[in-house]
């Protein structure tokens, strides 16, 4: 019984094993009087594959290389980097044709299917790939920039052929479609220099010093070893506000990361509160002042709720 089932697997398997030759040589389809068949096809996609990682390795040390000894920014090395990838898909993909002889043709028929697929389901995609070319070149936005984009604030980590990924305050990856960033408007705080100027606002009491208010506004500031001595910190007197006289102070610093763009107008609000409270000047909160025509009968009562006293 064994004997006899063994043998029928081997048939099988024999069976199977002979016509491999003959499935790797099934012709797929015809181009230009050639017939492409499916080891080809096999073989074509295996080379891709390896060249695109083989590729991707390269040019991550290329960049490192880039940024290490020709001491540039490193979105000019992410730009080259990534000129460079696209480069070589290109070519990669000549040579397997040209290696598995197959003609250039042969675009003809692939590009008369992208087409459609393109038109009806793959527009945006397209739209996302241009742009991050466009994003690459232009360098409105570049890898290492500190963005904000629709109430989110971030740092550009990499710019990809479909999506930008942004980092967040959080430690978290944001994922950006490219052409967000040619269609909305964009905050980037380091885009010319990563010199930015901040502004912390303040309202104080009716009544209260206002040059006194102003000079506690620049030692704050001026204390503060974020801040630039250059430009001068300045006041500004806003105006007379329904419950405030408001104020603003207006300072340089160098943005080195998302966290030191909170932190040091966070720092210098705690240093005002403690001067302000040194010097007996009060922060203002919203209040409102009731005032009646006609006499208001007042009575105080205690928890018995005897009367103990009324007034008109």
């Amino acid at each position: 019984m064994w004997k006899a089932l063994w043998y029928q697997i081997d048939l099988i398997i024999t069976d199977m094993w002979a016509k491999i030759p003959g499935l790797w040589n099934w012709n797929l389809f015809k181009v230009d009087k050639n017939f492409i068949t499916l080891g080809q096809v096999i073989i074509g996609i295996t080379l891709l594959i390896l060249g695109y990682y083989t590729m991707r390795q390269l040019t991550r040390h290329l960049e490192k290389f880039i940024l290490k000894k020709l001491d540039v920014q490193e979105s000019v090395g992410h730009a080259v980097s990534t000129f460079v990838l696209y480069f070589s898909m290109i070519v990669l993909c000549l040579f397997t044709l040209r290696l598995l002889n197959i003609p250039i043709t042969i675009f003809t028929v692939i590009g008369g299917a992208l087409a459609v697929g393109i038109g009806f389901g793959s527009q945006n995609i397209m739209n996302n790939f241009i742009s991050g070319l466009i994003l690459i070149l232009e360098q409105p936005v570049r890898a290492g920039d500190i963005l904000e984009i629709e109430g989110l604030t971030g740092e550009v980590e990499r710019i990809g052929a479909r999506a930008t990924i942004i980092k967040s305050i959080d430690n978290t990856q944001i994922v950006v479609p490219n052409s967000s960033f040619l269609e909305k408007n964009i905050l980037n705080w380091t885009l010319s220099d990563s010199v930015v100027r901040r502004r912390v606002n303040v309202g104080v009491i009716y009544g209260s010093p206002t040059r006194k208010v102003e000079e506690l506004l620049l030692k704050s500031v001026k204390e503060h070893e974020a801040v630039l001595k250059t430009p001068n910190p300045i006041v500004f007197f806003k105006e007379f506000g329904n419950h405030a006289l408001n104020f603003s102070v207006s300072f340089w610093m160098k943005v080195r990361n998302i966290i030191e763009l909170k932190k040091v107008p966070s720092d210098i609000r705690f240093r005002i509160d403690e001067l302000f409270r040194e010097h007996s000047i009060v922060v203002a909160f919203p209040q409102q002042d009731m005032h009646f025509r006609t006499p208001l009968q007042v009575e105080v009562k205690n928890t018995n709720s005897q009367k103990i006293d009324s007034m008109y």
